[in-house]
């Protein structure tokens, strides 16, 4: 990973979380607990993921690089579930893929609704069989989705932070205000796909995710635009994530059945 070495990585403090790839990597990550707590309600959760296309190697290493700098007030009022690499398989293959091991395109494969009929057909008609957009043979076919799918269940994310790249921009799904601007990147929303992860929970767990799309998959942006990220991203979190309106949405789905 750029800028990332095995040191850096140890430093991390990652651990195995009992989950392993499709080749049987161990599926890495941690929780660092808010320190700085807010004695009238309970801390933000805020899920942070990178390198969900094993290709796009600067989201993993960004990952790393916002871990070494997590101090600050903000920060440390916030519970994190910190998941660096959830393509392991496809990033460190002898060529980085998009695709795990089973050539699947994880950010394809989670549950949406209607997901065995439009997933396939979106696949075929509006990506002509493109191989590195591959969703599966069915949702949550794959080891990797299946843990995501598992730590949004047990974690209980107020909003998820996944990373991306190359395409320069900000995404969003979910119910919050939208956040303009991450130093550079800008708001331009790319659409919602069948069994993307933005549309699983975004539109239909009511859990806002931000999609940051870094400008290079290969390499890192300057290190005060990795520092400006962090912070806007920490400012836009703080001013618009009300962590009751998630225990009301988690309520609901609860008694109503109709999601999961």
């Amino acid at each position: 990973m750029p800028t990332v070495d095995k040191a850096l990585c140890m430093q991390g403090g990652f651990a195995a979380t009992g989950r392993v790839s499709q080749q049987g990597l161990p599926l890495i990550a941690k929780t660092v607990p808010a320190t700085n707590k807010n004695k009238k309600q309970r801390p933000l959760r805020v899920l942070l993921m990178g390198g969900i296309h094993g290709d796009e190697l600067t989201s993993a290493a960004i990952v790393y690089r916002w871990v070494e700098g997590m101090t600050g007030p903000i920060a440390q009022s916030i519970d994190w579930r910190i998941m660096p690499v959830v393509n392991p398989d496809g990033l460190l293959a002898e060529k980085a893929s998009r695709m795990n091991a089973n050539g699947v395109d994880l950010n394809r494969n989670f549950p949406t609704p209607g997901w065995d009929a439009e997933a396939p057909r979106y696949w075929k008609a509006r990506t002509r069989s493109d191989p590195r957009r591959f969703p599966g043979h069915a949702p949550l076919s794959e080891p990797e989705s299946r843990w995501v799918e598992e730590e949004m269940r047990s974690f209980k994310p107020d909003v998820i932070i996944s990373v991306h790249a190359p395409f320069g921009v900000l995404d969003f799904d979910g119910p919050e205000e939208p956040p303009r601007k991450f130093g550079r990147l800008l708001l331009n929303r790319v659409g919602v796909y069948p069994g993307s992860l933005g549309n699983y929970s975004g539109v239909h767990q009511n859990v806002p995710v931000i999609t940051i799309e870094l400008p290079n998959a290969q390499k890192m942006p300057q290190q005060a635009e990795v520092r400006r990220i962090w912070v806007d991203m920490l400012q836009w979190i703080v001013r618009n994530v009300d962590p009751r309106q998630q225990e009301a949405a988690i309520r609901s789905v609860s008694t109503s059945g109709t999601k999961r």
